[in-house]
């Protein structure tokens, strides 16, 4: 088969199409042909290298995807050949007392395809059942690839940690981005209002598109201000944030007495300041929140069936192109996501 392999970290050239012996499924599992897999932010670091992470090479990328059920092995039960799933981009033992409690993102031996194992960028994939999910009947599996990841982050954010209620007025930084796409959805599937940040006339008018009740160019020095009016001046009650250093302070000055900031990453940096009396005046929390729980994924995907959470798939391009498609993501020359069809 064919596969993604990144074999020094580095810029996008360091990836390489390898051929790879083609995966037999072991007793317990089941074969899958990949059928799409989406780029995430996540792809970008693991191939750069991360100060602190020592992450064997080669490494396949690829964090969630969709695929078809080829064969099981020997005892696995669930599934049938022919049938479209869900490849969920988190694994964990199983065994954990987070995982008992079904936050299984939370247990010590968790981990994210593509990251902590080999991803799914490649044509086949050997996996426990319980890591798959059946993909509802007239959804095409090409484009729904670009849903796990960001959108189980986005519920994660807006759902478990934030809590987001009915009338509640929502910031969402990066509003096009992939999980800033979500997160709209997401809130306003929950009854907020929402105002989105994003860079561009094209992005705004994503954000627009996707739920947002009003859209600011962060570009601007005053769009804090901007947020501040559209609140009637006393701010909002939540801030979805994982862009990091470049927007943090203006997102502190965003939230009104008793808001809540959630954050899930900083694609610009990890150090961001703090000034505290912005803190305890307003009574505000700073919350942390990473992926979200995997019980949240049929939610999600009948929600999807449903029509009411759509991802946003810029281009479609094949396996091969994997170094394209870390280049113009990096280059935030995408308005969502970028999917990589094997078979293509």
């Amino acid at each position: 088969m064919q596969a993604i392999h990144i074999v020094v970290h580095g810029d996008p050239s360091v990836l390489r199409v390898v051929d790879l012996p083609a995966p037999e499924p072991a007793a317990g599992e089941v074969l899958v042909r990949v059928l799409a897999t989406s780029v995430n932010h996540l792809d970008l670091w693991v191939r750069r290298g991360m100060p602190g992470v020592t992450i064997p090479l080669p490494r396949v990328p690829g964090c969630d995807g969709t695929g078809e059920v080829v064969a099981l092995g020997e005892g696995a039960t669930g599934f049938e050949p022919g049938q479209k799933v869900v490849l969920l981009p988190g694994f964990s033992s199983g065994t954990s007392e987070h995982d008992r409690a079904g936050n299984d993102h939370l247990s010590d031996d968790y981990g994210i395809r593509g990251e902590h194992c080999d991803g799914f960028a490649r044509e086949l994939v050997a996996l426990e059942p319980r890591f798959l999910l059946p993909l509802p009947d007239g959804i095409d599996p090409v484009p729904v690839a670009a849903v796990p990841l960001v959108f189980v982050t986005a519920w994660g954010l807006v759902v478990s940690r934030a809590q987001v209620r009915a009338g509640e007025r929502v910031l969402v930084l990066g509003g096009a981005s992939g999980v800033g796409s979500a997160a709209i959805q997401v809130a306003r599937d929950a009854g907020a209002r929402v105002i989105a940040t994003a860079g561009s006339q094209e992005k705004r008018a994503l954000a627009r598109e996707l739920g947002a009740d009003e859209v600011v160019d962060h570009g601007d020095p005053e769009w804090p201000r901007a947020v501040r009016a559209w609140s009637g001046g006393r701010g909002v009650d939540v801030v979805v944030e994982h862009v990091g250093p470049a927007t943090w302070d203006g997102s502190v000055r965003c939230l009104a007495r008793n808001g809540r900031l959630v954050t899930c990453g900083g694609t610009t940096g990890a150090k961001v300041g703090l000034v505290l009396p912005h803190l305890f005046i307003k009574n505000v929390s700073i919350l942390g929140s990473t992926m979200g729980p995997a019980g949240s994924f049929p939610a999600i995907f009948a929600k999807v069936a449903a029509g009411v959470f759509r991802p946003v798939v810029d281009r479609v391009l094949p396996l091969s192109r994997a170094a394209e498609a870390h280049r113009l993501l990096e280059e935030r020359a995408v308005l969502g996501k970028i999917v990589l069809a094997p078979g293509s």
